[in-house]
């Protein structure tokens, strides 16, 4: 088999198609037939150094795809198929791949890659212990038999394959063998060490291994020594190198900010700033992201700071203000920086120019207004340059400092700049008038006050209309600043007393505006620079943030969006590729929701009026994107509906024999579950605005609800809002949820004792949620079963009964989770006081235990209005019934 089968991997690079697919087709049939005979040849030729480098590359990539997979689900099933696999085979395999380390002539070595894979797999069960040492006695050890070339190689290949580990395996199951592995990378990235490939090995190991050596840095020596010889690897002649050491100080300081000060000034300080001054990319890329990554720790202790405050303690940790300290050195630099701009630069390539921006939109929100005089000088002296380059420069750093000072004194600098920008939103440069019109952004965003209180209002919506003709990339950034006039503008002239302003300071070019934006979607060159996106998102905040007196317009713009939605369905059979497809469907999706602004602003009785032409072109959008990658459309469509559901309320009723068969086939699309998660959404909905009429479709969906919870394969963010949809349910039809009542308990029950690993803040979040989605249903149930009248209590909350206890303990149980949401508290609190006007004296004793008394009074406490408000009533209930039994 190896001769044969080094010939077909030797075809694996073949430039004949033909062949290249037979050698495919080749490798996939040996993997199923005998994968662990497979896995030795490959191992075998791997480690022949007499193979040709082809063969071995192509045997390593077959080999490496068989252990390991970027996507974490493949990657979970190809280590369970290693580990079934017989340990003499492993360990076949296990010999070949370490042999075949540091012979391979190809760089980075496969080998390495290999026996990481392996690793992943077996030492989180200590299948491999051994492992590690002998790695890291590869570089430390004297070399034997080999060459002063041969051993460098080895100790590269070595230095490789524990960065591979360090970078891919959970930390607990190296965090044993961190001294050991640290002795190793440190060795290879001091200064002795003259082979810069083996220094580059070392130091991307080190990179890869920085979060789970903390034990190592909080020993001062330990951390000293890291610190100098990842210091002297920034001043390595190779780039490369030097790259790799920055990239590690980077990633030092926001791991061990705390630890910093004694390197800040005597190294790190010098470093950093020799590094964003570099006219080598990588390297000056490396000294600004080391500053951002500054001001985001102090950012973060700032708000740490204030949380300590607040509670009464003392802050762990607390900001040394070294973004503070170097302003007045590092702004200089990074002002020059933003005048290196290329006019035809990738928008979508990272470089030292647009790094500089966010760097010092990061020291505006860190430093606030000591920023400002370091900036406002170099602005005055370029902003009217003759040097396009400078102008840019000029703008873009006015638009980045414009979040984090004081307002009130930016505010008299922004008055004054509008005109000069209004000017520039027509310079010759495409590159300065795509800054001013995202600088205008920022201002209409942050600072809306200094353009309604100006005398330039007029003339600056009118330049915005004119610039949406604009090339894509300046149109798309007017259509931003569009996006956050109307909010803004709808905020400060709405009052609590009304739903809407009556008219509003963008009410006389509102419909200009729209007719533009409507325009804007149109263009031929839309699809360039999100542009299309952009400018229906700007139309849906203009329509959502809209005055009374611009209701003709919204009325007129439904019919547009509608006309629209019906053309593009007659379009689906000029729809060839799957980019045509793929353009297809996120129009679609667009039209949508701009749909759904429409006709929130919409009066019910004039939405009546077009309700079935918006249904019937719904339901078309349904049947058109079923399957073909359709699911955004779906998702989109459902929560269409559900609008359409909002404003019609019980008139909606007559689309459901229509509509009920789409809904079920939402419910159990679990392949897309963002659609099947709209769908139990829209049933909330539903019933809210249906209320009893939902009955007779009841038993389907909770058919359906039932058997999405049972089912596995159910993406787990869709159980949350199926355990709120039953109280929905529950309170639309009342009594009546008696039928569901022994099915539903016992699986409210079942997930009211989940408990999760809580060392992943992701699970936190989703047990809460989970927890919520109990919550609510037990909520729905209560409020549902006990009837409408306030006097006399439906006999049917009985059934409740049995559960009560189970339900206060779940209380008790959240009221003790540290992790615990406010909303938690909320709902938790309102329950409460549901339960005791559902079953009176009889449970009260049940709410006397510490734990809840405790969760109340936080919740009488929170900042929420509605947290306060139901734990004071809860609160209240129970003191009502304490007085009864008193009596």
């Amino acid at each position: 088999m190896d001769l044969n089968l080094i010939q077909i991997l030797e075809k694996t690079v073949a430039p004949d198609k033909v062949e290249l697919d037979a050698a495919q087709a080749f490798l996939e049939s040996a993997a199923q037939t005998d994968l662990p005979r497979f896995l030795v040849a490959l191992s075998g030729i791997l480690a022949d150094a007499t193979n040709s480098p082809v063969a071995r590359v192509a045997a390593s990539l077959q080999l490496k795809n068989h252990l390991t997979s970027k996507d974490p689900i493949i990657r979970l099933q190809h280590q369970d198929k290693w580990m079934k696999l017989e340990k003499d085979i492993r360990l076949a395999v296990k010999e070949c791949v370490l042999r075949a380390l540091g012979t391979e002539k190809s760089r980075p070595s496969q080998a390495a890659q290999c026996i990481a894979g392996i690793a992943c797999a077996e030492l989180p069960t200590d299948e491999w212990p051994e492992l590690i040492s002998q790695l890291v006695n590869n570089v430390t050890a004297e070399a034997q038999n080999k060459t002063p070339a041969e051993y460098d190689d080895l100790k590269e290949a070595s230095l490789e394959a524990i960065g591979y580990i360090c970078q891919d395996i959970e930390q607990e199951h190296i965090q044993k063998y961190s001294n050991m592995i640290l002795t190793a990378i440190v060795q290879g990235v001091r200064k002795e060490e003259v082979n810069n490939h083996v220094k580059l090995a070392a130091t991307n190991a080190l990179l890869n291994s920085l979060e789970f050596t903390k034990s190592n840095f909080e020993k001062e020596v330990e951390r000293h020594y890291i610190m100098q010889v990842t210091c002297e690897a920034t001043q390595c002649k190779d780039n490369q190198v030097k790259v790799a050491a920055l990239q590690c100080l980077v990633k030092i300081v926001s791991l061990y900010y705390q630890y910093m000060e004694p390197y800040m000034g005597p190294a790190l300080f010098a470093i950093s700033v020799e590094a964003m001054r570099s006219q080598v990319d990588e390297i000056s890329l490396q000294g600004i992201e080391f500053w951002s990554n500054i001001c985001d720790e102090e950012m973060d202790l700032t708000i740490e700071k204030q949380e300590a405050e607040e509670a009464g303690r003392q802050p762990e940790h607390v900001s040394r203000f070294y973004a503070k300290g170097a302003l007045q050195y590092l702004v200089p630099i990074l002002l020059e920086i933003l005048k290196n701009q290329d006019e035809n630069d990738d928008e979508d390539e990272w470089n030292p120019c647009k790094a500089a921006g966010v760097c010092l939109m990061l020291l505006a929100n860190c430093t606030e207004s000591d920023i400002v005089p370091h900036v406002v000088p170099f602005i005055t002296t370029h902003i009217s340059s003759e040097h396009w380059h400078d102008r840019d420069a000029a703008v873009m750093a006015f638009g980045s400092i414009l979040e984090g000072p004081d307002l009130r004194s930016l505010e008299p600098l922004v008055v004054q700049a509008v005109p000069i920008l209004i000017t520039l939103l027509n310079d010759p440069s495409v590159v300065v008038r795509d800054t001013v019109a995202w600088t205008i952004g920022r201002i209409c965003e942050l600072l809306p006050q200094a353009i309604f209180n100006n005398d330039n209002l007029n003339t600056l919506l009118t330049t915005l209309q004119n610039s949406l003709a604009a090339e894509p990339r300046v149109a798309a950034n007017v259509c931003w600043a569009f996006s956050s006039l109307a909010e803004n503008a709808y905020e400060v002239a709405v009052t609590e007393e009304e739903d809407d302003p009556p008219t509003y300071c963008l009410s006389a070019d509102f419909d200009n505006i729209v007719g533009k934006l409507l325009e804007t979607t149109d263009r031929e060159d839309a699809h360039q620079a999100n542009l299309r996106s952009a400018a229906y998102e700007a139309l849906m905040e203009m329509i959502k943030n809209s005055a009374n007196d611009c209701y003709e317009t919204v009325k007129k713009t439904t019919i547009v969006i509608l006309q629209r939605i019906n053309q593009i369905l007659q379009m689906e059979s000029r729809v060839q590729t799957p980019m045509d497809r793929l353009q297809y469907n996120d129009l679609q999706s667009l039209l949508c929701a701009t749909l759904q602004s429409v006709l929130r602003k919409m009066k019910r009785e004039d939405a009546l009026k077009i309700s079935d032409d918006v249904m019937r072109a719904l339901l078309q959008m349904f049947n058109s994107s079923m399957g073909a990658a359709g699911g955004g459309v779906q998702e989109d469509a459902f929560v269409a509906v559900g609008t359409l559901v909002e404003v019609l309320g019980p008139e909606f009723m007559k689309y459901m024999e229509h509509f009920e068969k789409v809904l079920y086939n939402g419910l159990q699309n679990h392949e897309e579950y963002s659609v099947c998660l709209a769908a139990v959404g829209l049933v909330g909905d539903l019933c809210r605005a249906l209320n009893a009429q939902i009955l007779p479709m009841c038993p389907n969906i909770m058919r359906y609800l039932f058997s999405n919870l049972e089912n596995n394969n159910v993406h787990r963010t869709i159980k949350p809002q199926i355990l709120s949809v039953f109280g929905d349910i529950a309170l639309a039809i009342g009594p009546e949820f008696k039928q569901f009542i022994e099915l539903a308990m016992p699986v409210l029950k079942q997930a009211s004792e989940a408990e999760v690993d809580k060392s992943d803040y992701d699970n936190i979040e989703y047990l809460n949620d989970l927890r919520e989605g109990c919550l609510e249903a037990y909520t729905g149930i209560v409020q549902g079963l006990k009837g409408d009248s306030e006097k006399e209590v439906s006999a049917d909350i009985q059934l409740i009964q049995p559960h009560v206890a189970h339900i206060v303990a779940f209380i008790e149980h959240i009221a003790s989770d540290e992790d615990h949401t406010d909303s938690n508290v909320a709902t938790c609190s309102g329950l409460i006081g549901d339960l005791c006007c559902a079953f009176g004296e009889a449970i009260v004793k049940l709410f006397e235990k510490p734990k809840i008394q405790v969760l109340l009074s936080e919740g009488k406490m929170s900042k929420t209005k509605k947290t306060r408000t139901l734990a004071t009533w809860a609160i209240k209930e129970i003191r009502k019934l304490n007085n009864t039994v008193a009596q």
